[in-house]
């Protein structure tokens, strides 16, 4: 069985953290950007957030 430290790793896109390759996200390796549910959320929001402030503010 292959060591954690051997696993590939990515950079999550909001907190800018490592994270190591698990088992569940093998089949879409890929198209994962977040290395937790809780930093896919919060980003979510914040871009959001972004979106309405520039509706806001726009004449």
């Amino acid at each position: 069985m292959p060591r954690k430290a051997d696993l590939p790793q990515k950079i999550c896109v909001f907190c800018q953290r490592p994270f190591a390759w698990r088992k569940k996200w093998a089949r879409d390796w890929d198209n994962v950007r977040y290395c937790s549910e809780r930093c896919r959320r919060t980003a979510k929001k914040s871009t959001a957030k972004g979106a309405q402030r520039k509706e806001e503010t726009s004449p």
